[in-house]
């Protein structure tokens, strides 16, 4: 009896210690919805870290892309040494019941200011902003992203460039020559013969040539789309200083050990007392 009393506060001890897991909290983001050029919400405030944020392709073929707030529709990487977060090209599914997702996990609350690459979605306002803060400033808020985002001269997908180029080129030449000869000659067979002769030539040439170098994208074309994941087995390419792409889906992030856990112990302590 003893003994029993022992291994019980031994064990109650134990179960008191091992650190509780709570499941982590997903915020759901619908790309595309009903066909339209939007996030919804376009909004996420207080997002934690830990927590992670799902973007559910719903419709048409869109991006979630990372920039900073002064260069919207420019990747991050443009404008800072940060890689920033890119979804690449998310076709919708056909299939409603395996919407393409992608899943980021938030390390910190500094602003993640979110667009679309595709076409002129970011010009059409496709932005977003997670943990908006207008506390520290008050300009950087996402009326005036999106209103900066209204004027941007090209909307660009990470790896793609912009730029233009053109060259001329012009030749000319010219050739000109000219010579003459005599000769003259005797013989004792009372005969002679004389004879003379010139010429002269010239040859020119001139010519000139341009040519228009071939414009860089603007970013409004596409490459083609990647097919996303359905929820259970996302799949993210790229990370960011304060976003990072996880390989789980919705599903997969809460944790269902935690009651197994507390059932396997709790086995374990019946299991114990049996003695």
């Amino acid at each position: 009896m003893h003994f029993s009393n022992l291994l019980l506060a031994g064990l109650t001890t134990l179960i008191t210690t091992i650190p509780m897991v709570t499941a982590q909290k997903t915020h759901l983001v619908t790309v595309g919805y009903n066909g339209t050029i939007t996030f919804s919400p376009s909004k996420l405030s207080d997002v934690s870290p830990g927590e992670a944020i799902q973007f559910q392709f719903v419709a048409g073929n869109h991006t979630v892309t990372q920039s900073t707030f002064d260069a919207p529709c420019q990747p991050i990487v443009m404008n800072s040494n940060v890689t920033g977060i890119h979804s690449g090209f998310m076709a919708a599914a056909a299939d409603k019941d395996n919407v393409p997702v992608y899943t980021v996990v938030v390390k910190n609350k500094n602003p993640l200011w979110l667009y679309c690459a595709q076409g002129k979605h970011c010009q059409g306002g496709m932005v977003m902003v997670v943990n908006e803060d207008t506390s520290a400033n008050a300009t950087k808020s996402l009326e005036n992203y999106k209103a900066a985002a209204a004027n941007a001269a090209a909307n660009i997908a990470p790896g793609a460039d912009a730029g233009s180029g053109s060259g001329s080129g012009s030749g000319s030449g010219s050739d000109s020559g000219s010579g003459s000869g005599s000769g003259s000659g005797s013989g004792s067979d009372s005969g002679s013969d004389s004879g003379s002769g010139s010429g002269t030539g010239s040859d020119s040439g001139s010519g000139s040539g341009s040519t228009d170098g071939t414009d860089g994208t603007d970013g409004t074309t596409t490459t083609d789309p990647t097919t996303g994941t359905i929820p259970s087995n996302s799949t993210i390419p790229s990370g960011s200083s304060s976003a990072q792409p996880v390989t789980a889906g919705a599903g997969m992030l809460s944790a269902a050990g935690a009651t197994s856990m507390f059932a396997l112990v709790a086995g374990g302590v019946a299991a114990f007392l049996s003695l």
